[in-house]
């Protein structure tokens, strides 16, 4: 009789990683031209494109995040920072581009010039509206304030002839009254002069370079933000701000985490919250019966190229594995959850696959810590530029974290993470755009028009290990 521990190894799966698997070619029946990446990373949060960088504090900070929008994509704010870091940082994005900015940084006119440069370098703008009451006296710009004693009050060196108009404006109406009037602000107000918003020209132009930015319904840039789910206050402050919460846990299929989200979801119900990361089709199924709705799910355990977890604790899920497994527990279910893809990504091919497999996006830390909007320090090593890159669960990043975050307190005594410098990329625009082209040729050879049809169309196929062993070395004699 074979022991029952016997058979945990006869009846044993296969976990196939990314070096198992290939799409075989099909038929093709459209030109990577007219192949459409549109899809989604929530329940209620739409993409041009499926890239989504990674919450990591050598990867998404504001400037990261503002630039994955602009091109179609969406990026995570870290959480390895105080509340009142990541809720800026978030703000930044938000108030980076936008049709008609409602969250407006205002002045009163009794201040001092002195105090509107302050307001406007720690907001990174270059004009306040000036206030009595939420009614609009006046305006400051930079051009004032670089002129002007900074001892003077506002109301002494603002201009207060402010052209203004009304909510429901066209942006080319805009447009044109600021190009009348030679201005860069146009103030918003209501029928009692009550300040209600402000269009700048910036942000107009903006808005017509980058026609395929994620937006949200006001015209601003979508934002994502990592939580903890048992750090209740930051993600309640986040929410109002951030456009979805990501779970940032390395095993979420856990009891306590499971019914402390819960609790949050109940509270957060206006804010689309991934849970994750998982890996098996058991968790899914297990976190689908004990919550009242899943936004969205971030798969993958181990794979990172900085994560460690599987290499010392021999536990994990490969990426195309969660993302299979988690894609048949959506489908069963007829779950409304997208998925994420999460870990050991570094290009295309292993977009293509993931997507091939049931995934809606790809969440990626290697592929953007290169790049030139990436936090990560950088050095110069052997005469070329790298960029400093380390998983979250590593030695540093813990530390940094523990003395920020009491909620951080740390459930394992062991670090599951390294550093490692990766090569300098530049602007993430030129990684965006070659991920792109090969995404879609990717699925031009599996003869797939979009994502829905990827999944369709696609033939997986498990390699040999011969795919894996690199030819010889060729030596070729000139006689």
């Amino acid at each position: 009789m074979v022991s029952r521990f016997l058979s945990k190894i006869k009846e044993a799966g296969y976990a196939h990683t990314f070096e198992d698997l290939i799409i075989l070619p099909g038929m093709a029946k459209v030109e990577p031209t007219e192949i459409t990446l549109t899809s989604r990373v929530s329940r209620r949060i739409r993409v041009e494109l499926p890239f989504v960088s990674s919450p990591m504090d050598t990867v998404t900070e504001a400037e990261m995040a503002i630039e994955l929008a602009r091109l179609g994509a969406v990026g995570v704010i870290h959480r390895n920072c105080s509340v009142e870091e990541q809720i800026n940082m978030v703000r930044k994005v938000k108030r980076s581009e936008s049709f008609i900015i409602r969250d407006v940084v205002t002045i009163e006119p009794e201040k001092t010039v002195g105090d509107a440069q302050v307001l406007m370098d720690i907001h990174e703008i270059s004009g306040l509206p000036v206030v009595v009451g939420g009614k609009l006296v006046g305006i400051i710009t930079g051009r004032d304030v670089r002129f002007t004693d900074h001892h003077l009050l506002v109301e002494e060196a603002m201009n207060k002839d402010v052209v203004v108009a009304h909510d429901g404006i066209s942006p080319d109406d805009a447009v044109d009254i600021m190009r009348m009037h030679k201005i860069e602000k146009l103030p918003i107000v209501d029928n009692e002069n009550r300040l209600i918003g402000l269009i700048t020209y910036k942000d107009v132009r903006n808005r017509e370079t980058h026609k395929g930015a994620t937006r949200d319904k006001n015209g601003r840039l979508v934002v994502g933000a990592a939580i903890s789910p048992f750090d209740s206050e930051r993600a309640a402050k986040l929410s109002k701000t951030a456009d979805f919460l990501v779970m940032d846990v390395a095993h979420y299929h856990n009891l306590n985490v499971i019914e402390t989200t819960r609790g949050l979801l109940r509270k957060l119900d206006d804010c689309d919250i991934i849970v994750g990361n998982i890996g098996t089709k058991t968790a899914a199924l297990d976190i689908a019966a004990r919550l009242d709705h899943v936004d969205g799910f971030r798969v993958g355990m181990g794979g990172g190229s900085v994560c460690t977890t599987t290499q010392l604790t021999k536990a994990g899920s490969p990426t195309p594995f969660a993302t299979a497994q988690v894609a048949d527990a959506v489908e069963e279910l007829g779950l409304d959850a997208p998925i994420i893809a999460d870990g050991g990504i570094r290009g295309a091919g292993e977009i293509a696959i993931v997507l091939a497999l049931g995934a809606d996006a790809a969440m990626m830390g290697y592929v953007f810590a290169g790049c030139k909007e990436s936090p990560g320090e950088t050095s110069v090593i052997d005469g070329r530029m790298y960029k400093m890159h380390r998983g979250m669960g590593s030695a540093s990043a813990r530390q940094k974290r523990l003395a920020l975050d009491r909620y951080q307190q740390p459930a394992k005594g062991i670090p599951e993470g390294t550093e490692a410098w990766v090569p300098y990329k530049g602007e993430v625009a030129g990684v965006v755009s070659e991920l792109t082209h090969a995404l879609k040729a990717a699925m031009g050879y599996a003869g797939a028009a979009n994502i829905e049809g990827l999944r369709k169309e696609a033939v997986v196929a498990v390699t040999s290990s011969a795919a894996h062993t690199k030819p010889a070395d060729l030596v070729f004699r000139i006689s």
